[in-house]
């Protein structure tokens, strides 16, 4: 019974489980626009002050284009809407991660990923298994800006 009165309240939110992953499973998550204030913000956070990301008037290539954003900050983004959404309690590690940037995403572009389930198994515990994912980062246009494995693992039911 929960304090509430004689219905048990369930929590919402909670991420899959190794379980709930069938090989072949697709998902596509939600989007995200890339901002100038997300830019600023990572610079100042990792260091990562190259002037490909601080001077404005610097341009090379496709940098002339627009402001490009860190492949890292894009990479990132994704994975913060996979872990409220896709493994939010229930990702325990991320084992190994190979990833390929493929272009450039600058300020205005919305990016979302495009997941495929590779693997699944269970570990030697029992109680958690190793969930391999590729992952496509997809733009506004539908290029594929990055794409990258992950390896994780994931807590079961029990």
């Amino acid at each position: 019974m929960s304090e509430k009165g004689t219905k048990e309240l369930h929590t919402v939110g909670f991420g899959f489980t190794w379980e709930d992953y069938t090989v072949g499973d697709h998902f596509k998550t939600l989007g995200r626009t890339v901002t100038e204030t997300d830019i600023v913000n990572f610079v100042g956070v990792t260091g990562m002050n190259e002037v490909l990301f601080t001077d404005h008037t610097f341009t090379i290539g496709v940098a002339a284009a627009g402001r490009a954003a860190p492949a890292v900050l894009t990479y990132a983004l994704i994975e913060g809407i996979i872990c409220q959404y896709l493994i939010q309690g229930t990702g325990l590690a991320m084992l190994e991660l190979e990833k390929k940037i493929l272009a450039p995403v600058l300020v205005g572009d919305t990016v979302h990923a495009e997941i495929e389930v590779l693997s699944v198994r269970q570990t030697s515990k029992g109680n958690r298994g190793i969930v391999k994912t590729r992952n496509d980062i997809v733009n506004q246009r539908g290029e594929t800006v990055i794409t990258y494995e992950a390896t994780r693992m994931v807590a079961g039911k029990d």
